[in-house]
């Protein structure tokens, strides 16, 4: 771990913490994910490469969550950083699921030695980029920049009332809040779903995925009967965003396979399944309606269990 000073925190989350407290906690959760991960990742190990991704996106998404409070001079910074090293990343995971596509539906098994050597070549070259830049002093300087930043930041002092108001704002008043707003804005998405383009299709599974993992990143506040609603909550959002994540890991597939050297336009072709799609788009929408079909969250469905905090 970086050297920057850390301050005592709780444990746990609770619905009457303070926001700024709120974003220490799941941010270094998340980046201390991130770290757990990197030495298997610099291996080739895909869980690891998998795992950090995931991580990675919590954190982004605890940003993004939090964000009018976070709006401060250094986090335009910070958020590229972070976009960087999430491109880096992307691209050895994205041949990874695609060879396990082609491992998987091969059916002549010579030619499928032929072609997974050219995705195996591919793979092996972008994965000798990741570990370089995972070894790098620009990943360094990302840890620890994101780490100072996350402790004591610009944001954390500011004394304009505004800022001052959103750093102690409940984090179940402001968590209600946010997540409403996103609900609101998937489901309007979702509605018109059969109509989108493989673009906005993407931007609706980003989306999603924004909304799935504040939800799981908030686990600590719903308790009992709250509890049993957000794992309905969390049961159609992931069904939605498995659904989405397999046309998006097509479309990236089949943009992979244009690039390969001579096996292009056949390896391609192993992308496009029209009965999959319709099937999978299917699946998405029926999540979506019953989503729709649940009560939006409520203060009351975060509990309240600790005092408010300072």
């Amino acid at each position: 771990m970086p050297a920057t000073r850390r301050n005592a925190l709780p444990g746990r989350l609770s619905s009457g913490m303070a926001c700024d407290t709120a974003f220490r906690i799941i941010a270094r959760r998340h980046l201390d994910a991130v770290l757990a991960q990197h030495d298997g990742t610099c291996r080739g190990d895909p869980d690891a490469l998998h795992q950090i991704r995931i991580a990675l996106t919590h954190l982004r998404t605890a940003i993004r969550f939090f964000s009018p409070m976070l709006d401060d001079a250094l986090r335009p910074t910070v958020w590229a950083e972070l976009k960087w090293l999430n491109r880096q990343l992307g691209m050895v995971r994205d041949l990874d699921v695609a060879i396990e596509r082609v491992v998987a539906e091969s059916g002549d098994e010579l030619a499928v030695i032929a072609e997974l050597q050219h995705w195996d070549e591919k793979r092996a070259e972008s994965h000798r980029l990741l570990a370089r830049a995972l070894q790098s002093a620009r990943y360094r300087r990302l840890v620890e920049q994101t780490s100072a930043w996350i402790e004591s930041g610009p944001w954390s002092t500011r004394r304009s009332k505004e800022a001052i108001r959103l750093r102690r704002c409940s984090l179940a008043d402001h968590a209600t809040a946010r997540l409403t707003e996103w609900e609101t804005t998937l489901l309007k998405k979702a509605r018109k779903l059969g109509k989108l383009d493989v673009e906005k299709r993407h931007k609706l599974r980003l989306l999603n995925k924004r909304m799935t993992y504040s939800v799981e990143s908030l686990a600590d506040l719903f308790t009992d009967g709250a509890a049993t609603k957000q794992k309905s909550i969390l049961k159609q959002l992931r069904k939605a965003q498995r659904s989405l994540g397999q046309l998006n890991d097509d479309a990236r597939g089949q943009t992979l396979a244009a690039s390969l050297n001579d096996v292009g336009f056949e390896a391609g072709t192993r992308f496009l399944d029209r009965k999959r799609e319709k099937k999978l788009l299917r699946t998405a929408a029926a999540a979506y309606r019953k989503l729709d079909r649940a009560k939006p969250f409520r203060s009351s469905d975060l509990a309240p269990n600790a005092e408010p905090e300072n």
